[in-house]
């Protein structure tokens, strides 16, 4: 089930990343902080578009740099 955020938990996570703008077609037009999606989509509204979804992604998973450079070794990327 979806969480409802109040307006102040949403003003609280204004630079917070992991959102998204969907568009009606499913494609997921932007992503970035809540901030950055809530300018996308004002700035689609002010083009004529639909303003579209404002999802927040669901799963995040962070990686150190000790995972990177292993992840780059492991495909063959230069260090």
């Amino acid at each position: 089930m979806e969480k409802k955020y109040t307006h102040d938990e949403l003003v609280a996570r204004m630079k917070s990343p992991g959102w998204t703008v969907v568009t009606d077609t499913g494609e997921h037009a932007h992503s970035g902080s809540l901030e950055d999606t809530l300018k996308a989509s004002h700035e689609r509204r002010g083009n004529g578009e639909k303003p579209g979804l404002i999802r927040q992604i669901e799963t995040t998973i962070e990686l150190d740099m000790i995972q990177i450079e292993m992840l780059w070794r492991y495909l063959g990327l230069p260090l």
